[in-house]
């Protein structure tokens, strides 16, 4: 049984950043719900974009990623399921958030193919929560990818503070998308592992076009 690749994308600017904080709070549940289902601990890795802002720029220019961004792009496309974090401007992603997926669009636009996401964003204000539901799930789904019912938003006053009567507070909206994305993390590496044992069971068949050819009689 492997253990999964989580991915974090986090596209916060600052230093310490707020975006970073929940990138990390939904990394650590997610990674404490699929242990406790039996599954392997994930494997945690986490892009900071800020870092890549050059080469994310070169490469919208020359179309080549430099080595670190390549290795991120990598890192994304083969992870078992990634949670996706931005700060949000103008009421919807930062434009570093959304270069870097255009980047990975543009170098395999099937590398979110059906993939495990969790959107997540920070704001000033719990008016842009929507950039959510009209910005960042559109752009996963066109990416094909599977995103997970609950989205999270985080405003300041988010950060210690509980819900009310028709609102869950911000780490019981954390625990519930970690939730929905190691469930989906954990059944599709099991339907992965399902194949990959069929395949070795069957390894040995001969195909029937080659039992045909070493009948044939010359």
């Amino acid at each position: 049984m492997k253990n999964p690749k989580l991915v974090v994308v986090s596209a916060g600017l600052s230093e310490p950043s707020s975006t970073r904080l929940l990138a990390d709070r939904l990394a650590e549940a997610t990674s404490r719900d699929l242990a406790a289902g039996a599954r392997p601990a994930a494997e945690a890795r986490v892009v900071e974009l800020r870092d890549l802002a050059t080469e994310i720029a070169h490469n919208m220019v020359t179309g080549f990623p430099g080595a670190a961004l390549r290795e991120a792009l990598e890192a994304v496309a083969g992870a078992d399921g990634v949670i996706a974090v931005t700060p949000v401007f103008s009421a919807s992603y930062s434009g570093l958030f959304k270069s870097f997926f255009d980047v990975l669009g543009n170098l395999d636009n099937t590398a979110l193919h059906g993939k495990p996401v969790l959107a997540a964003a920070t704001g000033g204000t719990a008016r842009h929560s929507l950039a959510l539901e009209h910005a960042l799930r559109p752009l996963f789904a066109y990416l094909r990818a599977v995103v997970v019912p609950t989205a999270v938003y985080a405003a300041p006053e988010d950060w210690g503070a509980g819900g009310d009567g028709r609102t869950d507070g911000l780490g019981e909206r954390i625990d519930r998308a970690a939730g929905e994305l190691a469930a989906l993390i954990a059944g599709t590496t099991a339907a992965g592992e399902e194949a990959a044992g069929a395949d070795g069971e069957f390894a040995d068949v001969v195909p029937f076009a080659d039992q045909l050819a070493a009948l044939r009689v010359d």
